[in-house]
């Protein structure tokens, strides 16, 4: 494995964005951005940084032939990415892309779904300025993920299309709502999340210029 390979899988283990881990050991997000498409070989003190943070050994992540490689990569990691890969998917052709509902399974519920293949999303919520819901993917007929969320309206400024907008900006980095910020206008969301993809909770938020106008908290992670 590639040192700029490596780095991502590092990075992605321990639950960390790009931007996130760029303000851990301060450093800029295009900086980690060009060690992680080979770009850039980090400098040694960049190495020491990521050591400590990870807790394993620079030798372990400079060598390409190491045995760590066994352990950093391996058919878990390659199922949760494609996971993630159908996730954001799924969210992009649901709410975040103003897909249509389904039949309701709960009384006053919004349900959206969303299959490839293998995979199947069910997207669940109730409510409206207050609102709580649940994502969940199964593989196979087997539940494998879920996410819980609820959240509120704070003012009369929010915009749902804003909101539906940021969320269709998910990325790998960020598969659980929508990316770390994303402006547009007056609008700003913010999301931060502690943990990682299989064990995970987060914090949402708009703001209309300085004005907070929306939040949400999401928590989740693997079912097995």
């Amino acid at each position: 494995m590639k040192l700029y390979e490596k780095l991502q899988v590092l990075r992605k283990k321990n639950g960390y964005s790009q931007e996130e881990l760029a303000y851990k050991i301060g450093v800029s997000r295009q900086t980690i951005g060009k060690w992680e498409s080979g770009q850039v070989i980090p400098e040694i003190s960049g190495m020491v940084l990521l050591s400590g943070l990870y807790g394993i050994p620079i030798d372990r992540i400079v060598k390409e032939d190491d045995d760590c490689n066994i352990t950093l990569v391996n058919s878990t990691d390659r199922n949760i990415d494609n996971l993630i890969e159908f996730l954001i998917r799924a969210k992009k052709n649901t709410y975040a892309g103003n897909g249509k509902e389904v039949e309701p399974s709960k009384t006053a519920a919004h349900d959206l779904e969303y299959s490839e293949k293998e995979f199947f999303y069910y997207d669940s919520y109730i409510g409206g300025e207050c609102f709580s819901g649940e994502e969940a993917v199964w593989k196979s007929s087997v539940p494998v993920w879920c996410m819980n969320y609820t959240g509120r309206v704070l003012g009369e400024e929010f915009c749902g299309d804003f909101l539906k907008e940021a969320l269709y900006h998910a990325d790998a980095n960020m598969p659980y709502r929508g990316p770390n910020i994303y402006r547009k206008g007056e609008y700003g969301y913010h999301c931060r999340v502690q943990g990682e993809f299989l064990w995970f909770q987060g914090y949402e938020e708009i703001f209309y210029s300085s004005k907070r106008v929306y939040e949400c908290y999401f928590h989740g992670g693997k079912v097995r």
